[in-house]
């Protein structure tokens, strides 16, 4: 939960400049390439390691309720945006809900099968969504 207004969360949520501040868990860093926030909509984007290393991604937006709630399509892929189609696909449903003062974010994120989620956990996710969350829980307190 976030101490913070829901229009701030949501901002940090779909506005380029903010997500960068907060998306890549440290010492990592996002570089949005393009964010067109609509359904129908991309998010072009790459994290990069402090050794140089990449992994991009795309996020297709497929239904957006502004301030309530948006699904997308997460995908690995290259600098031009060409999906792997050997990697995992996430299907992320991310939900903005009012409890007292704070913002809570439910994040639902459905894998095809069980080997892709267990791949995406073995690469790390687990615990860079998290030191992400953290990043941006930062960045809620600094406005």
């Amino acid at each position: 939960m976030f101490d913070a207004s829901l229009e701030d969360v949501w901002s940090a949520w779909t506005k380029r400049e903010i997500l960068d501040r907060w998306w890549a868990p440290r010492p990592w860093i996002t570089e949005t390439q393009f964010l067109n926030f609509s359904e129908g909509g991309s998010w072009h984007y790459v994290l990069r390691g402090p050794n140089g290393k990449e992994h991009w991604s795309i996020a297709e937006f497929r239904a957006i309720k502004p301030t309530k709630s948006f699904e997308a399509i997460s995908s690995f892929c290259d600098s031009k945006g060409v999906i792997n189609p050997n990697d995992p696909v996430m299907h992320w449903k991310n939900s903005f809900v009012k409890v007292g003062q704070f913002i809570q974010v439910e994040i639902e994120i459905v894998f095809s099968t069980e080997t892709d989620l267990e791949v995406i956990v073995e690469r790390g996710f687990r615990k860079g969504l998290t030191n992400a969350l953290e990043n941006l829980d930062e960045v809620l307190s600094s406005n």
